[in-house]
């Protein structure tokens, strides 16, 4: 598996990307949203620093959101039981997910607040 051509690398992270999207509604979900955020930048027109937060932000959202699946299905073929710690461990992988979600939901309220006051100002003068 290793040193594999740049091709079926990109190949395989492309495979991981359906898997996730086939198998996971949040993953789905979170896509939904980032695309949504990015059609709110395309009518904001925001400066480009805007855009890089927000993109930067979608894409550690739907990252962190690959990793957690990931990481749970592996955790239930090594352990499919119900276990105290297992589900301590699943918690905190969605919590991390929850975490990176809340913050960018926020850099969009203070994106689209920045707008607002942007637009208010342009009209007084």
């Amino acid at each position: 598996m290793k040193n594999r051509s740049l091709r079926a690398r990109v190949g395989f992270a492309l495979a991981g990307w359906k898997a996730a999207w086939t198998r996971e509604s949040s993953f789905r979900t979170q896509v939904w949203c980032a695309l949504a955020a990015l059609a709110g930048l395309a009518v904001m027109k925001p400066p480009p620093y805007w855009w890089a937060l927000v993109v930067v932000t979608c894409a550690l959202v739907l990252a962190l959101e690959l990793i957690n699946s990931a990481l749970e299905g592996l955790i239930d073929l090594l352990h499919p039981a119900i276990h105290p710690e297992i589900k301590v461990i699943k918690d905190m992988l969605a919590g991390a997910v929850l975490m990176i979600s809340c913050a960018a939901v926020i850099i969009v309220l203070i994106m689209a607040l920045a707008y607002v006051l942007a637009s208010l100002h342009a009209l007084e003068t």
